[in-house]
């Protein structure tokens, strides 16, 4: 399988995409500022201050801008200028921004709109210019696309590993290995990845359910009886939260439309590896990876959910993988609202369900911790053979330095942005360096 992009990703959008991200931005910041999803997860424990006005609206702003800053700039910038395909962080966490930003209710969706037209207006001539150098660090940074493709496939394996043990976990690698394999001997156009990771997360979830059943039995035969508070005060919570968030139902079916819209058109991508797998046209493989990323993420956005009453602005992100696969956008508008409504409402089942599964909310916690190991390396990974591609030796010494330098300040920058970010810094000193004639571009 190929795993190199044709060289000059392009942002260049129809009037139809145009459209459709500045309309979905200018929702999704009103919607912010309505304090009903926010798309950063580590902003959302913060909502519930802001809801019950134990905190100001410029305060919660700033804990927004903090978290959501480095993600924007460092990590969905330059992933959607190397890859051509725009990414939640560059599209959400910014009107996540804007909307808490905006002190009255109608400057929200003006302000979300406006960065949607920065978004499809902008950065295509950004990236006409960058690709114009003589130091192309656009084209060197799709050398990423490789390591965060392969590297992350090996997810589920970390999980199992941290969850159960080294025996399933040397199991669940030597397993994922052969997959791979097979996969790039048997199916060489497809991506290599996918099959092993399907049954990598299956197998997670099995033991995860089967500790459970077993656990369950365990306590039954010992006489153990479940305990149910009527009073208990987070029950509470959670049922205020869930009846706010199906007060805005049809609100929330609209996002979900407009979501599940702009993955159908094949200009988003919902992770990173997914940016590199929709550029490429493997839009398949792209919906398996985000529809394996769902069942880490299901248990944090549905617990904060319940406990903040707010949603996230994605939801679960399953309309992500829905909608790579839909024919037209017109289905995937129905088809997203359903899916949007069908979560909203079941959150409260979802939660319930999740406390008697203690395993299966562990599992979870697992898959995000290894998919965040993995990408780590990746990105880090590739952004030094980026580095390489676009400068050699001189290049993986700013590179890497910067990326060195940001660890020694105490991580400024988030340390996933750090390297992609330090290489658009050093394209541009090393562009610099050619200008004053101190450095002849790597060529190839």
């Amino acid at each position: 399988m190929s795993t190199t992009l044709a060289a000059g990703a392009s942002l260049d959008f129809t009037l139809a995409q145009q459209l459709t991200v500045i309309a979905l931005c200018a929702l999704t910041a009103y919607i912010s500022h309505m304090a009903l999803a926010v798309f950063n997860d580590g902003v959302r424990p913060f909502m519930l201050d802001f809801i019950q006005g134990r905190t100001t609206r410029s305060a919660t702003t700033a804990v927004s801008f903090g978290l959501s800053a480095g993600f924007i700039f460092g990590l969905g910038a330059p992933m959607a200028l190397s890859t051509g395909v725009l990414n939640p962080w560059l599209v959400f966490l910014p009107t996540d921004i804007l909307g808490m930003l905006a002190p009255k209710k109608w400057l929200a969706p003006l302000l979300g709109g406006a960065w949607g037209a920065v978004v499809v207006f902008g950065l295509n001539g950004a990236n006409n210019v960058a690709h114009d150098l003589p130091v192309d660090f656009l084209t060197a940074m799709q050398q990423m696309s490789t390591p965060i493709l392969f590297l992350f496939s090996l997810f589920p394996v970390l999980a199992i590993t941290k969850q159960f043990g080294r025996k399933w976990g040397g199991i669940a690698g030597v397993l994922e290995l052969a997959l791979v394999v097979m996969t790039m001997k048997l199916w060489p156009n497809m991506f290599a990845g996918a099959l092993a990771m399907a049954v990598g997360v299956l197998m997670l979830i099995g033991l995860a359910v089967a500790k459970d059943v077993r656990q369950r039995r365990a306590d039954r035969a010992a006489g153990v009886e479940e305990i149910v508070l009527e009073d208990d005060p987070m029950a509470s919570l959670f049922s205020a939260s869930a009846a706010r968030l199906r007060r805005y139902l049809p609100l929330f079916m609209v996002l979900g439309a407009g979501v599940c819209v702009l993955a159908q058109m094949h200009i988003f991508g919902g992770g990173e590896a997914t940016s590199f797998l929709i550029a490429k046209g493997q839009y398949s493989e792209a919906a398996q990876v985000d529809f394996y990323r769902v069942f880490g993420f299901i248990p944090l956005i549905a617990t904060t959910a319940l406990a903040s009453g707010a949603y996230g602005i994605a939801g679960f992100t399953l309309v992500y993988p829905i909608g790579y696969l839909m024919p037209n956008p017109f289905l995937a508008a129905v088809v997203g609202a359903l899916v949007f409504a069908a979560e909203v409402l079941a959150l409260s089942w979802i939660g319930r369900i999740l406390g008697k599964l203690p395993s299966v909310r562990d599992s979870s916690e697992h898959l995000r911790s290894a998919i965040g190991d993995t990408l780590q390396l990746a990105i880090l990974f590739g952004s030094l053979m980026a580095a390489n591609a676009m400068g050699g030796g001189l290049g993986i010494l700013v590179v890497g330095g910067l990326y060195l330098l940001n660890e020694a300040m105490g991580r400024p920058v988030v340390k996933m942005a750090a390297a992609p970010a330090a290489v658009i810094i050093g394209g541009i000193l090393l562009n610099i360096l050619y200008w004053l004639d101190l450095f002849t571009p790597v060529k190839g």
